[in-house]
């Protein structure tokens, strides 16, 4: 796993014997960081067989389309969906001109699904529905016990949601699969007991 440092999310880019799988892309008018940074990890566009969004905020998704046009296929949980276009008027409203998102092109996976998926990959995890953030939240759990969490709100902030337990679910599914280290989009690692 590498975290490619070039703008205010943090992204990561995950071997796999059968393509590279990059999560999260920072926001729209970062791409010439982006190359940067690849090119620093020692990548290439074409290592990146697939990307996935933790959710469809414009500062995780806003490099998407234009990777795609260089050849990544968007892997798709179905419950992102409805939520690919999110960003758009926001991109819009900044005046940025940005590569659209071809969901028709993009694989569609269950998350039921996603640990077959990402073994085809030659990547073991499985990608978790987390809404408490976005309804289109989700997280990318390795079985080498990295957590890749987005936006999620950190366990510790659990007590702060009262009346709220969305959260509270999002981690007890999430710590469920035992992971030592979880990788925030904005937030520093944080390792587990």
């Amino acid at each position: 796993m590498r975290r490619l440092t070039y703008g205010n999310t943090n992204t990561f880019f995950i071997d796999g014997a059968g393509g590279g799988l990059l999560v999260d892309t920072g926001y729209a008018g970062t791409l010439p960081a982006f190359w940067k940074a690849l090119k620093q990890n020692g990548l290439r566009v074409k290592d990146i067989a697939y990307v996935m969004a933790t959710h469809y905020h414009p500062d995780h998704m806003g490099l998407i389309g234009e990777l795609m046009k260089q050849g990544a296929k968007l892997l798709l949980p179905d419950v992102q969906r409805d939520f690919v276009h999110f960003s758009d008027d926001i991109f819009a409203r900044d005046g940025l001109s940005v590569t659209p998102v071809d969901e028709t092109e993009a694989a569609v996976i269950s998350c039921g699904d996603s640990r077959e998926f990402l073994r085809g990959l030659g990547i073991s995890g499985e990608i978790i529905h987390t809404p408490s953030h976005s309804e289109d939240s989700v997280c990318l759990v390795l079985d080498s016990g990295d957590c890749f969490a987005g936006d999620l709100e950190p366990p510790e902030h659990i007590g702060l949601y009262d009346g709220n337990d969305g959260l509270r679910r999002d981690w007890d599914r999430l710590l469920s699969l035992r992971p030592r280290r979880i990788w925030y989009a904005h937030r520093p690692e944080e390792t587990l007991r």
